[in-house]
């Protein structure tokens, strides 16, 4: 794509060709053909020129006189005749801070528009369309938007009056919600500063080929070199040999990767706590596919300190949660929190792992309510230690929905067929994933 910028003819040759440079430049940077410069043009004038900018650098398709500055229209004035008059004094009257917050999508709307505004009673109307002292469909009136059809009063009173979350930031996946190793504001501030380093270093012919290498690597040059020769072919021009500038990405290939991973880690590190555990996972194993300098050797092994601190401190919470848990004498909950490790790569310890199985064993007694029965086996098929499980005994009198569960769940709990007086049947394979249809109507995993 060709863009205009001004240059600066510097000298003439023999052949009819001047050289030019960029204005204000040192050096030149490249030639143009007689033809295109206009008539009358001397060395050191100032045009605009049409560039294309391409894998070998930049060529002149277009040269243009300089602008010149138009002379300033005259301004017509009209002369109105008699007597001055004063009009009314001016006042302002600045508006009151308001004592409420504003949502987010009221801060571009008119005030005509955000809802209670100019109602005939003087009464605001809140985003539910309903002002406090109007009921809701099957609820009655009343003071702080108690009656709105909902039992236990406001949003606010309820929010006020819920339980604090277990686990904190970096706590485990209690209750079905899934918190361990997601802790953190996610991606860190991207940072340039060592790819902008490495292409200052590089020679003007490099820079093309740098740039496709930080875009998508050795596959976007082939692409922008099949790209420039397709456009080539299309206006008759000759094309560009791929094997030069391949030559040269290969090369310029370990710098410009070492350039990208020391902006990632140097972004993490900067970040600290606040960075995703995943990603900054993913910059420490990434560590060994680039070429490392001292600087970057520095910023690997602090970051690997960093996430193996992290990652224990996430272990030590989960075996934390699960003991305690055990220790107050809720099983499920500390069933739960086995099945949730905070990393795929975590175990649970010889001894815990035994005391957690007895534990469970002994909550599926026969004394045990068929529904709560049900509950503990329902956690035990997810738990790490299922097989090692022994249940007490069946609910006496189990019904069949009872009965069909733990046949069913025999297989990966093998004591209980023993219990029901079956074979043992082979373990379950793999869960396979559920497809999701997304809005565009297309199926994914």
């Amino acid at each position: 794509m060709s863009h205009r910028i001004e240059i600066e003819l510097t000298s003439s040759s023999g052949d009819g060709t001047w050289t030019w440079r960029a204005a204000g430049a040192k050096q030149p940077r490249g030639t143009v053909a007689g033809d295109l410069v206009p008539s009358g043009t001397a060395v050191g004038t100032v045009l605009r020129a049409e560039v294309e900018s391409t894998l070998d650098g930049m060529s002149v398709i277009a040269l243009l006189p300089p602008k010149g500055k138009e002379a300033p229209k005259p301004v017509e004035r009209i002369e109105i005749l008699g007597t001055p008059q004063s009009g009314p004094d001016v006042s302002v009257v600045l508006a009151s801070k308001s004592k409420g917050r504003r949502r987010e999508g009221d801060r571009d709307r008119p005030d005509r528009d955000r809802p209670g505004r100019d109602r005939p009673d003087g009464a605001r109307r809140p985003a539910g369309g309903r002002t406090r002292s109007e009921p809701a469909a099957g609820g009655s009136p009343g003071p702080r938007g108690e009656g709105r059809g909902r039992p236990g009063g406001s949003s606010d009173d309820r929010r006020r009056d819920r339980p604090a979350r277990p686990g904190g930031r970096e706590g485990g996946r209690e209750g079905g919600r899934r918190t361990g190793g997601r802790e953190g504001a996610g991606r860190p501030q991207p940072s340039t500063a060592y790819r902008n380093a490495a292409l200052a270093g590089l020679r003007p012919e490099q820079l093309p080929v740098a740039e496709q290498l930080l875009r998508g690597g050795i596959p976007a040059v082939r692409q922008a070199i099949n790209e420039q020769n397709e456009r080539a072919r299309a206006d008759g021009r000759a094309e560009v040999t791929p094997g030069p500038l391949l030559t040269m990405a290969e090369e310029l290939l370990p710098t410009v990767n070492l350039a990208n991973w020391k902006d990632r880690a140097s972004a993490a590190r900067n970040a600290g706590k606040d960075v995703a555990l995943r990603e900054l996972r993913s910059i420490v194993a990434s560590a060994s596919t680039v070429s490392l300098d001292e600087e970057g050797r520095e910023f690997a092994a602090s970051l690997r300190t960093s996430l193996d601190q992290r990652v224990t401190a996430l272990r030590d919470g989960w075996v934390a949660r699960m003991t305690t848990a055990l220790d107050e004498g809720r099983v499920v909950d500390a069933l739960r929190i086995s099945a949730r490790p905070p990393e795929p790569a975590a175990r649970l310890s010889a001894e815990l792992a035994v005391r957690l199985s007895e534990q469970a064993g002994l909550a599926m007694s026969a004394e045990t309510p068929a529904a709560e029965w049900l509950a503990v086996l329902e956690v035990v098929v997810e738990t790490p230690v299922r097989r090692t499980v022994k249940p007490a005994g069946i609910p006496h009198d189990p019904d069949e929905a009872l009965l069909a569960a733990a046949r069913q769940a025999s297989g990966m709990v093998p004591e209980l067929a023993r219990l029901l007086g079956i074979p043992i049947p082979p373990p379950p394979g793999p869960r396979r994933p559920v497809p999701v249809r997304s809005s565009s109507g297309r199926r994914s995993a």
